[in-house]
């Protein structure tokens, strides 16, 4: 898959010359939360649907407001993850692109670069799916794959999915056979286990010695 394929044209980009009533006209038509605007070939910034309808001065010029402009962007050479992370950071459905000579391209929308992450393999080969968590200055990615495939398994992919003050939360992708060694290993090097599965013996170990010892004391 070539991510630059999904580089669209469709919606003709603002111009500082714009009026604001053009640009309300635009968001009016369309359901996207920011719209380019371009000067000469060169992306000025991107055009807040919730800022430009809040203006009366309909015969106002966009070169007037050019202080609402948001500043984001990206370029050809971003990846999937990029684009996903960059669409959440800047709560928007549309996104400039610039090529390798910084001149306006076109722009990514949410709903193609979703459904390209969701057609991925990384999310359609069957797997099990790991969450661990560690101290932020303990965990290592290399022990984290070490560990998995010392027990004859791939790592299809991992991503830090949570973070809290001391302690980062790991989700791993994993094919294995032997998925109740792993778990068992990754609790070996003090990593601990947020996800339940019906493989983790230690559970059930521990679930077996309260039994016992409450039988016990009730003797």
């Amino acid at each position: 898959m070539n991510i630059n394929d999904f580089i669209l044209n469709e919606i003709k980009e603002l111009s500082l010359n714009n009026t604001i009533a053009e640009a309300q006209r635009v968001f009016e038509n369309l359901p996207i939360t920011h719209m380019p605007v371009v000067n000469n070939g060169k992306l000025v910034g991107c055009l807040p649907e919730s800022d430009i309808q809040t203006i009366d001065d309909k015969d106002g010029l966009l070169k007037e407001y050019d202080y609402l402009l948001d500043h984001f962007y990206t370029n050809e050479k971003s990846t999937l993850l990029d684009l996903v992370t960059l669409f959440a950071d800047n709560d928007t459905n549309l996104i400039p692109v610039l090529d390798k000579h910084s001149n306006y391209a076109g722009y990514y929308e949410l709903g193609d670069i979703l459904d390209a992450f969701a057609d991925s393999p990384f999310l359609h080969i069957e797997s099990d799916t790991l969450i661990i968590q560690k101290n932020k200055n303990e965990y290592s990615m290399s022990e984290i794959s070490q560990i998995i495939e010392s027990n004859k398994s791939k790592l299809l992919g991992m991503y830090i999915s949570g973070q809290e003050q001391d302690t980062l939360q790991i989700t791993l992708k994993i094919v294995t056979d032997e998925l109740n060694e792993i778990i068992q290993t990754f609790r070996r090097y003090n990593y601990t286990l947020i996800t339940q599965h019906e493989d983790d013996t230690y559970l059930e170990e521990l679930k077996d010695r309260a039994r016992y010892l409450r039988k016990y004391l009730d003797m």
